[in-house]
């Protein structure tokens, strides 16, 4: 079957169009579909990657409306049911002081997330402003900035988390700075490394010659430009966040009781595992499904995102 505007050879050996109407001949056989309208596409037909943002908005409807739907606070402390298997009146069971873990469980998801999301915007900004200064500028001030980033990489997070928690109480505020003191690094040097390569660009060279100022040309040309690979970034920033979280959590310097995080409801299941197991089944299972879909979901974008993959 032809398609409207192909041509055919008539008898006099000429070419001549094989639909006569004009508008018809004009038609465009395919949609035209923007750079994201072609990313969604392609993100579409990964099952995968949108079973991860699937379970990953699942995760986030559950976590904001379930410590409200209960009928027990986060913090309400009840002794005489301490260590109660999964019930109906508590469906993932209680701790050892009586609280529910259902309520709790879904709290610290609250709050890990919120913590992940935070800190990724922090990297974000400052990994996207650093790393476009520093590749677009080049030269000097190239070398200065990386070496600046050598020396913020080399501190080990762990002895920055320590420090802080000495200097500010532990909490949601410490963990968050923690992270975000060496969390940007790896944004910008990926940001570094797109402007690097767009910056010669020619609509970047005509922007210079109109004037435009630099602020202008990284904002409004070389980020979007980039974007694609930015919000990829994005999306193991929030886990690996979540995951800095829980590990603070865990050797216990992290979010301090009554409040709950999946990184020390996961220490508390650890200490009582060999009697009452399910204390550390839930929070585990949670977590490794954010993790877990976060990670296909990266997989996804990066796939939908890359322009070789445009048909």
């Amino acid at each position: 079957m032809q398609n409207p505007g192909q041509s055919t050879v008539n008898a006099s050996g000429k070419f001549a169009p094989l639909i006569k109407d004009e508008h018809l001949q004009e038609q465009i056989v395919r949609p035209s579909l923007t750079y994201w309208k072609d990313a969604w596409r392609r993100l579409k037909k990964n099952r995968l990657a949108m079973a991860g943002l699937f379970i990953l908005i699942l995760l986030t409807i559950v976590s904001i409306l379930a410590p409200f739907i209960s009928q027990f606070e986060y913090s309400a402390t009840n002794p005489s049911i301490a260590n109660q298997k999964p019930n109906s009146v508590h469906w993932f069971g209680t701790d050892d002081l009586g609280r529910d873990l259902w309520t709790r469980v879904w709290w610290g998801t609250r709050i890990s997330l919120f913590i992940g999301i935070v800190a990724a915007v922090i990297d974000l900004i400052v990994g996207v402003i650093y790393g476009g200064i520093s590749g677009y500028y080049g030269g000097k001030v190239d070398s200065v900035m990386q070496r600046f980033i050598e020396i913020i990489y080399s501190i080990p997070f762990l002895l920055i988390a320590i420090l802080l928690m000495m200097v500010l109480k532990p909490g949601i505020t410490s963990i968050i700075i923690a992270y975000s003191i060496t969390g940007w690094v790896p944004m910008a040097r990926l940001v570094r490394g797109q402007v690097l390569q767009l910056k010669e660009q020619e609509y970047v060279l005509a922007s210079r010659t109109l004037g435009a100022r630099t602020g202008r040309i990284i904002l409004r040309h070389l980020v979007p430009n980039a974007l694609g690979i930015i919000v990829v970034q994005i999306t193991f920033v929030v886990p690996s966040a979540i995951f800095a979280e829980a590990f603070l959590g865990f050797i216990g310097i992290g979010i301090r009781p009554p409040l709950a995080s999946l990184g020390s409801l996961l220490s508390d299941g650890a200490a009582s595992m060999r009697y009452y197991p399910f204390r550390l089944l839930f929070p585990t299972a949670v977590f490794s499904l954010i993790l877990l879909s976060f990670n296909v979901l990266g997989d996804g974008l990066r796939d939908a995102l890359d322009p070789k993959m445009r048909k």
